[in-house]
């Protein structure tokens, strides 16, 4: 579930729960934290692989042309 703060604005873009569990995920893993390494050397190594798979099918749905008829599943 998406993360919500009273402080922080509403992001309305697509997929904005997905995106930002996906990279608080990425940001609070111990492989940045602890190792310093960036974000990007972790996705490579598979970490929040997860997160990343539901991400990119978040948005994947958006170009699916099949969605214009159905509509955009629930994310």
């Amino acid at each position: 579930m998406p993360k919500y703060y009273e402080d922080k604005e509403e992001d309305t873009r697509a997929c904005a729960g997905v995106r930002e569990d996906f990279k608080a995920c990425l940001l609070q893993h111990d492989c940045v934290v602890k190792e310093g390494k960036a974000p990007s050397e972790c996705l490579k190594e598979g970490h929040c692989k997860a997160l990343q798979t539901s991400f990119f099918e978040c948005k994947r749905s958006l170009l699916d042309t099949r969605s214009r008829f159905r509509g955009r599943k629930g994310y």
